[in-house]
């Protein structure tokens, strides 16, 4: 583990990170009960990726695999593809914009569970992606059972999602989640049937998906659209669009142009979700 990032200049290096390294100190100063865990999980840490590496390992940690283990894991998977790092830094910046209850950047890391839940899948993503399925299949499994969140590795997830709350999240192995998506807890993406092959939903850029909300099948949903909480998608779904119901219909526009990040749980122009 590295030491405290202290170089002359860090702020022009790595903003994101120099910015949560302040909010830590204030922290601890404000909440010193606190100070082991924010100095161990950010304060200790060179960089963002490998306090990130560190929560990681920390949280699937089991008698079953050693932190040292998925530490190491983690580490070469940072090392090896900076898309990793460039996705969190972009979900990070969403939870940030999109939630009113982010307040400090360092929330989501030391917090957040949706937010951890998809740096991990996004850990065994990349395994997967190297052809390590078993070591994929046990971290989906560990972040499972550690977050209530079970994202196969094999689904493609893009950048700047925001996942809140993150209670029962399930997105299957054909699934599709495009980037500056939105989803609240409950939501499940999932197949139909028993069939095999291509059997999951696709979703747009900037697609705002309330809780609850079942989307099943290999259908698409467009970019903008909305879907509204404990909706039941079974059909494809324009873009720029709300859909409600069970089965969910077309019930009018989006009603902006960024339902994601905006956050309106609007049907229509009128009443909530």
């Amino acid at each position: 583990m590295g030491a405290v990032a202290t170089s002359h200049g860090a702020a022009e290096v790595d903003p994101l990170w120099t910015r949560i390294q302040r909010e830590a100190r204030v922290a601890v100063r404000e909440e010193p009960l606190l100070g082991a865990l924010i100095h161990a999980g950010l304060l200790h840490h060179a960089t963002f990726e490998a306090a990130l590496a560190y929560r990681f390992s920390l949280k699937l940690a089991s008698r079953e695999m050693s932190e040292q283990i998925l530490r190491e894991i983690a580490d070469a998977a940072y090392a090896s593809s900076a898309e990793l790092a460039a996705a969190a830094r972009a979900d990070i910046e969403a939870v940030f914009d999109r939630d009113p209850a982010t307040h400090r950047m360092m929330q989501p890391i030391l917090f957040f569970k949706g937010y951890q839940a998809l740096q991990a899948y996004r850990i065994g993503h990349w395994l997967w992606q190297e052809g390590r399925h078993d070591m994929a299949y046990f971290v989906q499994m560990r972040c499972s059972e550690a977050f209530g969140v079970d994202i196969h590795p094999a689904a493609r997830i893009g950048t700047g999602v925001m996942i809140d709350h993150a209670h029962s999240i399930v997105i299957g192995e054909t699934a599709v989640v495009g980037n500056d998506v939105s989803m609240l807890h409950s939501v499940t993406l999932g197949g139909t049937g028993k069939e095999d092959g291509d059997r999951h939903p696709k979703i747009g850029n900037g697609v705002l998906i309330g809780a609850g909300a079942k989307v099943l099948g290999n259908i698409r949903v467009g970019a903008h659209s909305r879907i509204a909480a404990g909706s039941v998608v079974l059909s494809d779904v324009p873009p720029g669009k709300t859909v409600a119901g069970v089965p969910a219909r077309i019930v009018g526009d989006a009603g902006c142009s960024d339902p994601s990040g905006s956050m309106n749980q609007l049907l229509g122009h009128e009443g909530l979700f």
